[in-house]
């Protein structure tokens, strides 16, 4: 059975080493994150502080938005595209992971304390009974104030995530 975490579509470009888990992990991405790709992609602006890390970031969105374009994934995607709150079938990154795309919704629940991405991030968690998974310390910070019912992990904690052994209940 494999783990399951709620992520932004770019963490996994900043963080190479969430595509080689040592043991298998599904991610659920919201849509919207997978568009925020494009954005980054274009933007003028650092992802990262330091120029080389920056640029081999950048790169990673190119392959990684290149392999969700490629025929068979970019059909997958456009299946969850269909109703909000559905999910596309599992795009597979080697043996170990799998992306879930959720076409997730804000439904504004948690008002100025999350931003619109931010609380698909939090529904889609609640709806699939899966931790988030994520760098941002702010976001973390957020989400314990808004009381949201989800459990976050540090992506600084991605190897303890994977072995805890509070597990949500797996549909």
């Amino acid at each position: 059975m494999s783990r399951r975490f709620v992520i932004e579509a770019v963490m996994v470009a900043i963080y190479g080493e969430l595509l080689v888990p040592s043991a298998p992990v599904e991610y659920i991405v919201p849509y919207t994150t997978v568009m925020e790709l494009y954005e980054f992609q274009k933007s003028p602006e650092p992802l990262m502080n330091d120029p080389l890390d920056d640029s081999h970031v950048k790169r990673k969105i190119g392959e990684l938005i290149a392999y969700l374009e490629e025929p068979l994934n970019r059909k997958k995607l456009e299946r969850a595209l269909s109703v909000p709150w559905s999910k596309s079938p599992a795009i597979l990154f080697g043996d170990h992971v799998s992306w879930t795309v959720v076409n997730a919704v804000d439904n504004e629940q948690y008002g100025e304390l999350l931003d619109p991405i931010e609380t698909e991030i939090v529904l889609a968690a609640q709806r699939e009974n899966a931790p988030i998974l994520t760098d941002q310390l702010e976001l973390i910070r957020r989400i314990l104030e808004a009381e949201a019912p989800v459990q976050i992990y540090d992506i600084g904690d991605f190897e303890f995530a994977m072995e805890d052994n509070i597990f949500f209940n797996q549909n």
